[in-house]
């Protein structure tokens, strides 16, 4: 089998080796130090010369070898070797590929460009203050030779005996050496430049893989201005997907390089990179790409790859283009949110649509094996209520951030009245004035409220305020509040309302000690959606909407008196999850959301068109039906026997109520009222056919 040779002197040729010796291909693999012998991992089919080689010492290696092929995958500034190697194949007859790594500069406003080690010498001769030079031990006798530099120089370098030799053969101290493997994240570079008080940091443009782009964020963190000496190697090379293809025509063994695309769903905190966790700020670091809103984006370093997309929509096509642009063996995107990704995020979507993109082969890279992890953040809720010196495990949250969704105002009123504390997320300025007209209007004018603006942000302010002074508040941004309302009576756990609470009128209205039965009989959770129906003075509905904001109830009434009823009543209580649907049933049915419990207080004499249509909505709803008469009573149980229905139950309550009359209390009966109540088991009913 054809025999390929690498000089590896980067990340990507070692795993270019070992991809190789993986694939069955005799590799052969020369590096030029012990410690980058180490660094190889011993692999069957892969044997590792070490030494250095001039051309002519290279030309007697290849003779009587047999080589297919040379790739040179040294380091780009190793520019004296890499054309070594070409005219040491090129007159032994063997192709040779050059294997280019990506550089991905930084913005050159952060930086002072040089174009070689002489002139870097030169660039530092002007600054004062400690040096930190992470440009290895192959050019440091030239920086050494400069009385004006070689005291103040601290020099990273790799931890083997040659280079460290080379730093004490300088006349280095040891306190001046820092022996360590790379490459190294901005902290660590940001703590040693923090540690040594470091006043210029000089590096050369290695690129992602060098750990370029976090030398220069540490750099512009710590107030410094780096040197960087420019990438010589200006001829055209291949990519690794390029070599890969090329190295296949030439042993005639596939080479298809198996790619990994991790994809992180990373939220941020406020915003302030002081609020994001270690592994966000690592991920981020790590990122080849990425990805979300504009705002977002703006204090991501330079040299990093951004792109605006956020949503599912734009994001696949977004990655879609980035695999077909480039070839690495794993690429790392991150997507950023704001806060917590898992407080009210559009993470959960997009974790969803991302999953179901990598796993069920509409990738158009092939071989692309896609992984998604969501990572938290801190929310501004958590970080509010740091800053105010409050616990909030018990606290309620509500979201109207990008949003105002129906029932918002009774999901406020409710959380507010029954908890001390209540988080409201706002996107601006004009949320907080309505809400703080909310809390007026509503009898919580006495709550007290602190404002969190632009959390995190150096404009971050915390104002106290009361409802009313709300709209005096005129700055723009984003708002986070805290409400305080020391009159809180907990949430309500069960109906009962008086009668005299309503306003009534000459409409008929669902006694008190029935409506507490009635809605029992529902079996009601969180989320529902009930149509009440032949609503009248809209007391069921008003029950069973103050329940929970999370309920949303259809009052579903044809009578104009009654309909104004509703509206007063419920609009008195605060409550806008309730929907009036100012028409009879069965009608109205057909344009509402199906509903998963319904209240039939009155058919009309149109009970059997009534639960056919509530059927055909939702085959398995739970069915609660008040009747006085004796024909409606009749006429329940005839007509419920047509549908396939469980659980039926049928109760009859007799409700006597004190009176006074003179020193004595009497008696005095109410209408007797039967309730019936079933689910419809359309299930059931399928499985029987």
């Amino acid at each position: 089998m054809k025999k390929v040779l690498i000089f590896a002197g980067t990340t990507e040729g070692r795993h270019l080796a070992e991809h190789l010796a993986k694939a069955g291909i005799p590799t052969y693999v020369c590096v030029a130090t012990e410690y980058g012998e180490q660094l190889i991992p011993p692999t069957e089919g892969l044997t590792v010369y070490q030494g250095r080689m001039d051309e002519e010492e290279m030309r007697e290696f290849f003779s009587g070898q047999s080589y297919a092929v040379v790739v040179d995958a040294t380091h780009p500034y190793a520019t004296e070797v890499s054309e070594n190697i070409k005219n040491a194949a090129q007159e032994s007859g063997i192709p040779c590929l050059r294997l280019k790594r990506r550089t991905d500069s930084a913005d050159e406003t952060e930086a002072v460009y040089v174009s070689d080690t002489d002139a870097c010498i030169e660039a530092l001769k002007q600054v004062e203050g400690n040096i930190l030079l992470t440009t290895g031990s192959k050019e440091l006798p030239a920086y050494c030779a400069q009385d004006a530099l070689r005291d103040r120089l601290y020099v990273r370098v790799l931890p083997s005996p040659e280079s460290i030799e080379v730093c004490y053969a300088n006349g280095l101290a040891g306190n001046q050496i820092l022996a360590m493997q790379g490459p190294f994240s901005k902290e660590m570079n940001l703590a040693m430049i923090r540690q040594y008080e470091i006043s210029c940091l000089v590096t050369k443009e290695t690129g992602t893989a060098g750990g370029f782009a976090e030398k220069m964020e540490a750099a512009v963190q710590a107030g410094i201005r780096p040197v960087v000496i420019g990438n010589p190697d200006s001829e055209e090379g291949l990519s690794m997907r390029e070599v890969l293809k090329s190295l296949e025509q030439v042993t005639g063994t596939a080479l298809e390089q198996d790619r990994r695309l991790n994809i992180s769903l990373a939220g941020i905190g406020m915003g302030d990179e002081n609020t994001m966790t270690g592994e966000v700020r690592q991920a981020i670091r790590e990122a080849d790409l990425i990805l979300g809103a504009q705002r977002l984006l703006e204090d991501i370093p330079s040299g990093k790859q951004t792109k605006p997309a956020y949503l599912a929509k734009d994001i696949i096509p977004c990655l879609e283009q980035y695999l077909e642009e480039t070839d690495q063996e794993q690429d790392n995107v991150c997507v950023l949110f704001s806060g917590d990704s898992g407080f009210y995020s559009g993470s959960t979507a997009l974790y969803e649509a991302l999953t179901k993109w990598g796993s069920s082969g509409e990738v158009r890279n092939a071989g692309t094996a896609v992984t998604v992890s969501v990572l938290p953040g801190i929310s501004s809720v958590s970080y509010l209520a740091a800053k105010a010196g409050v616990a909030w495990q018990d606290a309620a949250i509500v979201s109207l951030h990008g949003r105002e969704e129906p029932g918002w105002r009774a999901r406020i009123l409710h959380s507010v009245r029954s908890h001390q504390e209540t988080f409201v997320l706002l996107s601006g300025v004009e949320q907080l004035h309505k809400l703080g007209q909310l809390l007026e209007e509503n009898d919580l004018a006495q709550c007290r409220m602190i404002a969190g603006y632009q959390l995190s942000y150096p404009d971050e302010q915390l104002m106290p305020l009361f409802p009313a002074e709300c709209r005096q508040v005129q700055e723009e941004g984003l708002y986070t509040c805290l409400i305080y309302n020391s009159e809180w009576q907990g949430r309500p756990l069960t109906s009962g309302m008086k009668d005299a609470e309503f306003t009534r009128g000459k409409v008929p209205m669902t006694k008190e000690e029935v409506r507490t039965i009635s809605i029992s009989k529902l079996k009601l959770n969180d989320g529902a959606i009930v149509y009440d129906i032949g609503s009248g003075t809209g007391s069921i509905t008003a029950e069973i909407a103050r329940l929970s904001p999370k309920l949303q109830v259809y009052a579903i009434e044809k009578e104009a008196e009654a309909c104004s009823l509703i509206r007063k009543n419920c609009g008195e209580l605060g409550l806008d999850n309730v929907c009036l649907i100012e028409r009879g049933a069965p009608e109205s049915l057909q344009v509402l959301p199906a509903a998963t419990h319904a209240f039939i207080g009155g058919s009309g004499g149109r009970l059997h068109e009534i639960l056919t249509a509530l059927y055909e909505k939702n085959d398995r709803m739970r069915i609660v039906i008040n009747a006085i008469s004796l024909e409606t009573i009749s006429e329940i149980q005839t007509v419920l026997e047509e549908f396939p229905v469980a659980e039926t139950e049928y109760v009859q309550i007799q409700v006597s109520r004190s009176r006074k009359a003179g020193h004595y209390h009497l008696m005095q009966g109410e209408n007797p009222v039967l309730i019936a109540s079933c689910r419809f088991d359309g299930e059931e009913e399928q499985g029987e056919q």
